[in-house]
């Protein structure tokens, strides 16, 4: 065996176990105590992958290392070990939108990967010398066809994702909505593929960048009406769309390091996206093209008035009540309470009350958002509980304690078809004997709506930042302990 067949057979064998180690740490991730292994385990499969290919050009039988292309991998490292260092400082209520961005540079990526091959195809216009084999601009139909569907997918996942970071981050705090918006949509969608399938037949630079400056543009134009309750589907729809661009590109590089991490992450991001959608009772297509709320126009007027409650008598009831549940939602990651609510929990325990957390399954601006806090907090597993799960407890449940969270408790998901979030699931907070509410103000959540659960009989509201109010709860708690 030469000694280029023998490192292309080493270079694909470690590119076949980078994937492997993706899956595993994939598989890992599904759950909360082995998350952080299966982040490791990925994280080597990586290294692997990018160490090889930093020196696949020597493997390939080609001309060698081409110096720009490994000064270019140089720089994209050096990049890269500067968002590592970033992604270290981001605090964890900003970290929706760090995976927004991230997620955007992947498919920002699969883009110019494709951009890149199809002009190089445009170069040699089609001639399959040792020169377009090595730039790899020798594409048959399939890989044509694949080159141009991941570059579509990867430029809308890319500046899709760069809009959801600015409303996640605030920077575009509004919707953007205007008469006709989904048919000038679907025109610029329909234009941007009529010029790919043109370039099935014909490569040209001057239709290429057209593409690529209309697949941005659908992407923008895609995002900007989902409101921030959608963020959740679409920051997951977005990773299955980067995920599929980076398996095409695999396959048009002849990467099976990338076809296998492509697909892998492709199909768990369109699995999450249907469990996110099925949470929230609503069709992608609607997420997509419609929008969560409204204002709640020709909703049932709720009766009765929000009744305030002080921080010892709050204190008071979780002390002396046998179960507890605590229901935490944006508010909390915004008010940087789950430290002090935990240590109000442990309290509680010390107490003898048994204490779980429930978690509804698009709480906070991402998938997972509220178990990634508590885990930061050091609050245990095995004491949150997912809707489905927690539910039944509702009943028997003394006191429900709700922080910051609004329309995942709203009760009128169940009894008021005219609501915006009619048959959304819901945590069935409203079934506890009683109901303590920590907010801020008497406003509305992403829906637009009133909260029929602050205004029933058994609810009581402790209005106040999160953080100060689990303060005062902890401090009224040692109280009644005789300080200690």
């Amino acid at each position: 065996m030469s000694l280029p067949v023998l490192l292309d057979f080493l270079a694909k064998a470690s590119y076949f176990v980078a994937a492997f180690l993706f899956i595993i740490g994939l598989m890992q991730m599904g759950s909360p105590v082995t998350a952080r292994r299966g982040i490791r385990w990925a994280g080597v499969g990586m290294v692997i992958a990018v160490v090889v290919t930093f020196f696949a050009p020597a493997t390939w039988g080609g001309p060698g290392i081409d110096p720009l292309n490994l000064g270019l991998m140089a720089v994209a490292i050096a990049i890269s070990g500067v968002f590592w260092l970033w992604g270290k400082r981001v605090p964890i209520t900003d970290m929706p939108q760090m995976v927004a961005i991230f997620n955007g540079m992947g498919g920002g990526s699969a883009a110019a990967i494709g951009a890149v091959a199809l002009l190089n195809a445009a170069t040699f216009k089609g001639a399959c010398t040792a020169e377009a084999m090595a730039a790899h601009a020798c594409l048959d139909t399939t890989k044509l066809v694949l080159a141009v569907l991941g570059s579509l997918i990867g430029a809308v996942a890319f500046s899709g994702s760069v809009i959801a970071w600015a409303k996640l981050d605030g920077h575009l705090d509004r919707t953007f909505r205007f008469p006709g918006q989904q048919a000038v949509n679907l025109l610029v969608f329909v234009a941007a593929l009529g010029l790919g399938g043109f370039l099935l037949y014909q490569l040209d630079v001057p239709v290429i960048i057209a593409f690529f400056l209309l697949a941005l543009v659908f992407g923008v134009l895609m995002t900007l009406p989902i409101g921030g309750a959608d963020m959740p589907v679409v920051i997951s729809l977005y990773n299955a769309f980067t995920g599929l661009a980076v398996a095409f590109k695999g396959y048009v590089l002849g990467n099976e390091a990338l076809i296998i991490a492509g697909t892998v992450v492709g199909a768990a991001g369109l699995l999450l996206t249907q469990l996110m959608a099925r949470a929230m009772n609503r069709p992608i297509r609607n997420v997509l093209f419609s929008h969560f709320g409204g204002g709640g126009a020709g909703a049932q007027e709720i009766a009765g008035s929000q009744k305030p409650i002080e921080a010892a008598d709050a204190a008071a009831m979780m002390a002396y009540a046998e179960r507890v549940v605590i229901v935490p939602g944006y508010g909390m990651a915004v008010a940087q309470a789950q430290h002090k609510i935990w240590e109000l929990s442990r309290l509680l325990i010390e107490r003898g009350v048994k204490v779980k957390f429930a978690i509804h399954p698009v709480a906070g601006r991402m998938p997972g958002h509220m178990n990634v806090l508590l885990a930061e907090a050091g609050v245990p597993y095995d004491l949150i509980a997912d809707m489905d799960d927690i539910n039944p407890e509702f009943p028997n449940t003394d006191v429900s304690l709700v922080i910051g969270a609004n329309d995942v408790v709203n009760p009128v998901a169940k009894t008021d078809p005219s609501s915006p979030i009619y048959g959304m699931p819901i945590l069935d907070v409203a079934s506890s004997k009683n109901i303590i509410v920590i907010k801020r103000g008497k406003g509305t959540g992403f829906a637009g709506i009133e909260n029929a659960l602050f205004y029933a009989d058994n609810t009581r509201m402790l209005y106040g930042d999160g953080a100060e109010v689990a303060n005062r709860l902890v401090a009224e708690l040692k109280a009644l302990d005789g300080g200690h």
